[in-house]
């Protein structure tokens, strides 16, 4: 049995311009590009999506990983940004197999410092440089392609497979935009990290490098992420963009040109931003009602959500949404922090948009004997009678 409550559904004003909506949201545009998704960071909803799941050459855009799995050794601390990396032949600049490739220009036989070295990835696109990285966190580069992968399947990217830290080609090496934009939020987790995506250029070894994302100087907006091309993978750009409290990750694969895949990216951010709002709707751990307990040191417990809700709609759509709590009908302790004792249910126009656990926001341990006495007794009547 499931007790319903209506509960108000809060969501903040919007500082964003008021167009006039229209009835029915336009058609995506067209974008030139062989594979492309359009994502919001907060509450994950695909907004646009085109051959979202097709396995293609990630190109530089599997540094992405290289700098996530550096981001998350560093959150654990198992590796400091003033560690220096000793450069080994395999990650010289001079290496033949970087030839024509982007590099960082870093020199075997010195050290340098892991900072530096995360830098390289991300602004300079160093090809050497994720080697280092590589092999400094797992030894070799073979030995850190599965870390990447293990991150990749805990992340849930399931047409993704790395072969190498850097992203030359590799019939084995493969990534989707869906898993690109996965791993694009995960990055946006660190927020320490990912504030270089945003840097401009980085000098070392006195070469001043510009980041090859062109958008960073033509939309304030941009504050991230990277560009990637090869002949086999075309012209790439994994974007996040944050206007007005709402972030949005755009991926765009096989473009035609620099130009063209920031041309299509605009194209995306300016349609999600247009017709699209998010609303961060429950904070997690805050109390949403209250229930009966019945035989516990406890009369009631606090119910609420283990995680935050984030809900994206269409623009101008706030006043029909609305919410219920379904909370069960008989709690008896104990009751576990965190167990799930009802779900919180939010509609738009009727259709189900959210359906999350409501959870225990503290335990409570069982009464004493003369308290789940007098309880057993009240509640074998109260089922009498019901």
């Amino acid at each position: 049995m499931l007790k319903k409550l209506l509960i108000a559904v809060t969501v903040a004003v919007s500082s964003l311009p008021v167009w006039a909506q229209p009835d029915v949201i336009p058609s995506p545009p067209a974008v030139a590009a062989s594979a492309y998704l359009l994502m919001d960071a907060d509450s994950g909803a695909v907004l646009i999506e085109h051959n979202a799941d097709q396995r293609l050459p990630p190109a530089s855009l599997t540094k992405l990983m290289t700098s996530y799995v550096l981001s998350y050794e560093l959150e654990r601390g198992q590796v400091n940004n003033d560690d220096m990396v000793t450069i080994s032949k395999n990650a010289w600049a001079q290496n033949p197999l970087f030839a024509g490739s982007s590099l960082m220009w870093i020199e075997v036989g010195k050290q340098v410092k892991l900072h530096d070295l995360h830098l390289g990835i991300i602004i300079s696109s160093g090809n050497d440089a994720t080697v280092a990285v590589a092999e400094h966190l797992a030894g070799s580069e073979d030995a850190f392609a599965g870390m990447m992968n293990q991150h990749a399947a805990r992340l849930g990217m399931t047409n993704s497979h790395f072969v190498n830290s850097h992203g030359l080609p590799d019939p084995e090496h493969y990534t989707s935009p869906r898993d690109l934009a996965i791993l694009a939020k995960a990055i946006i987790g660190f927020p320490e990290e990912y504030a270089m995506y945003s840097q401009k250029d980085f000098t070392f070894n006195g070469i001043k490098q510009s980041n090859r994302n062109g958008l960073l100087w033509t939309d304030p907006s941009v504050d991230g992420l990277k560009t990637g091309h090869t002949e086999e993978a075309g012209y790439c750009l994994v974007t996040s963009a944050k206007r007005d409290g709402m972030r949005l990750i755009s991926v765009v694969m096989g473009a035609s040109s620099t130009s063209a895949r920031e041309r299509e990216t605009q194209k995306l951010l300016s349609y999600g931003f247009r017709y699209f709002e998010t609303h961060h709707l429950y904070a997690a751990g805050t109390e949403l009602t209250t229930a009966k307990v019945w035989k516990g040191a406890s009369d009631v417990v606090s119910l609420g959500l283990k995680e935050d809700v984030y809900l994206t709609i269409p623009r101008g759509k706030s006043d029909a949404l609305d919410a219920q709590l379904n909370v069960d009908d008989t709690l008896v302790a104990p009751i576990a922090g965190d167990g799930q004792y009802g779900e919180l249910v939010v509609n738009l126009d009727g259709k189900q948009q959210v359906n999350v656990p409501l959870v225990a926001l503290d335990s409570v341990e069982q009464g004493s004997i003369f308290k789940r006495l007098w309880d057993s007794i009240v509640l074998f009547f109260v089922g009498l009678f019901s």
